[in-house]
């Protein structure tokens, strides 16, 4: 019961592994050979990468986190059907998506949920829970235990996209570009402004450039945001934020 598997090798696949290394048994699927030695140097020695999706059978709960989208997602999802326990749980980290879709692509909408964790995952404390109606009960405690073993405050959210910190956060993330692109303030003002008179850990642009712009731009299209010209600009320069080198802002 302490086996926790993790479909996928990006940056909150990565995350979650670590999180969950001290708890848990972690077996991490990579797409590809390319895909697990980056995972491997991301993740602790702990975590087991495989390339195999049939090493994730046995796993009492299986975490989806792949890209933001839903046929690729459905994919997997079928993949998944033959190789997962009947009475597995399987959970997306979706926050852009309809759980309810996402719970009917998998087969198992009885047994499926979204863990929206948060990056970087080994330091954020929340998880945004969310379930389609047909969730059991079992499965709705199973993720809580899951949270709670993980050292995380999880809250139920309703199933919107956005969920409830996205649907907030990014509308101000974006209005900050809108400031700096109408009064032609410097990312670094704006950022200070925002750390030192709000007390906010990171300034919004270094967090649309931490978030990465082109995934910034998905999530504010999915919850209705008007994306700003400059924002979308920089995605068609090849600036996506610190993944790339260069967002709002230069990374070495």
């Amino acid at each position: 019961m302490n086996r926790l598997g993790i479909a996928g090798s990006g940056a909150i696949a990565c995350g979650l592994a670590r999180a969950a290394a001290g708890s848990h048994e972690v077996v991490l699927w990579a797409r590809s050979e390319t895909s697990k030695d980056r995972a491997c140097s991301k993740v602790d020695e702990a975590v087991t990468v495989v390339t195999d999706l049939s090493d994730l059978g046995g796993c009492p709960v299986v975490v989806e986190a792949i890209s933001e989208d839903v046929e690729t997602k459905r994919e997997l999802y079928g993949l998944l059907a033959d190789v997962l326990d009947d009475d597995a749980v399987l959970a997306t980290t979706t926050s852009s998506l309809s759980v309810a879709e996402l719970a009917d692509a998998s087969g198992r909408p009885d047994r499926f949920g979204a863990l929206h964790v948060f990056n970087p995952v080994d330091k954020m404390k929340l998880v945004e829970l969310s379930f389609p109606d047909g969730a059991s009960d079992g499965t709705r405690q199973r993720l809580r235990d899951l949270c709670a073993a993980l050292d995380k405050t999880a809250v139920e959210v309703p199933d919107a996209a956005g969920f409830v910190v996205n649907k907030l956060l990014f509308p101000y993330l974006f209005d900050a570009v809108r400031l700096l692109e109408r009064d032609g303030l410097s990312p670094e003002a704006i950022d200070t402004c925002m750390k030192l008179g709000a007390g906010h850990p990171m300034g919004p642009l270094a967090l649309l450039d931490f978030v990465g712009l082109d995934v910034s731009a998905a999530i504010g299209e999915s919850i209705g945001a008007e994306i700003p010209a400059r924002v979308r600009e920089l995605i068609a320069d090849g600036r996506l934020g610190k993944k790339a080198g260069a967002g709002f802002y230069d990374y070495p």
